[in-house]
């Protein structure tokens, strides 16, 4: 028996419940993990509100956390109990004190990674990896745009792309934010809020755009970061967070120069084992060099939950929150 948020129907912060729930021995090719530390990921509010489908009700909720591996399956022999391991995987059930987890989508902790950054990262620095290594590849000299910069991705992303020689653009959403996003290697902070983005994008690049918008906020900048992209530019719309864009006809990308309009999702960057381990030691790498920062805006205790989406909806947080078990 173990403790875990369940929720029975879609809506707001209130349909989380602290359960009780029964946990089997892992099966084979998994391993049970005691949660330390766990990641609350702007995916869980779109689950809960039931902007995204969940496969049954009572549904589990979080991908994502890091913790102890308390037991081990059958046919699981590169893991051992003890080790410190990360985890993104599901079905949905992260927000627990222990799960089953596949062993194929366990990480191991380098000795510089503590579990409560670990939380905080994994999810969001591969995503941030991908995006800038796979989905469209950043070059030095090139100026792109990442919208929620001060976010949790954002931030990550900021940081990254100044590493690999880049001019960023970032949008916020107040003058706070745009010191935060500043301070993390943001060149060119823009209040949305209050101006327009694209407007703004087009006279920092002398009327030519960006190669490349990373938009993880969905209906809301959409056609703004149309307008953003330079000839040939890549607009990758990896999130949702204001709700899915309008319908548009393919031949409009030719219309606005050739644009291309892509929808990364980080499974299909992480499918293989080897694929999730070179994005996962590509972040420790960024991590532990100091090239990248991850910064955890607020902690709260796991059965406060709640609280946390509740602030996360309501902008007051930057940066990555942790659930603390």
């Amino acid at each position: 028996m173990t403790k875990a948020f369940r929720f029975y129907q879609h809506g707001g912060p209130e349909v989380m419940r602290w359960e009780d729930i029964d946990l089997p021995p892992p099966a084979a090719g998994q391993v049970r993990m005691r949660n330390t530390a766990v990641a609350v990921n702007y995916r869980d509010v779109l689950i809960r509100r039931g902007s995204h489908e969940v496969c049954t009700f009572p549904s589990g909720i979080g991908l994502e956390s890091a913790g102890v591996v308390e037991a081990v399956g059958p046919d699981v022999t590169d893991i051992a109990i003890g080790d410190r391991i990360a985890c993104v995987a599901g079905p949905d059930g992260a927000y627990a004190e222990m799960r089953n987890v596949p062993a194929a989508r366990v990480v191991k902790l380098p000795d510089g990674i503590d579990e409560r950054i670990a939380a905080a990262m994994m999810v969001r620095g591969m995503t941030a990896r991908y995006l800038l290594h796979d989905t469209y590849a950043v070059k030095p000299g090139d100026v792109i745009l990442v919208h929620a910069a001060a976010g949790g991705v954002g931030l990550i992303l900021c940081q990254w792309a100044r590493h690999l020689g880049a001019t960023v653009i970032g949008t916020v959403s107040s003058h706070e934010k745009a010191d935060v996003a500043r301070a993390h290697g943001c060149d060119h902070p823009i209040v949305y809020t209050r101006e327009d983005f694209a407007a703004r994008v087009k006279a920092i690049t002398n009327g030519e755009g960006v190669a490349v918008v990373y938009d993880s906020v969905g209906r809301t900048t959409f056609e703004g970061s149309l307008r953003s992209l330079r000839r040939r530019g890549v607009l990758a719309s990896y999130g949702e967070a204001s709700g899915d864009p309008e319908p548009m006809p393919p031949r409009r990308l030719g219309h606005l120069g050739s644009i291309f309009l892509t929808h990364p999702s980080l499974p299909d960057y992480t499918a293989t084992r080897a694929d999730l381990l070179r994005t996962a030691n590509d972040l420790f790498a960024m991590v532990m060099s100091g090239k990248v920062k991850i910064e955890i805006s607020h902690s709260y205790a796991l059965r406060d939950a709640p609280q946390a989406h509740a602030d996360l909806e309501a902008r007051k947080t930057t940066g990555s929150i942790v659930l603390i078990s």
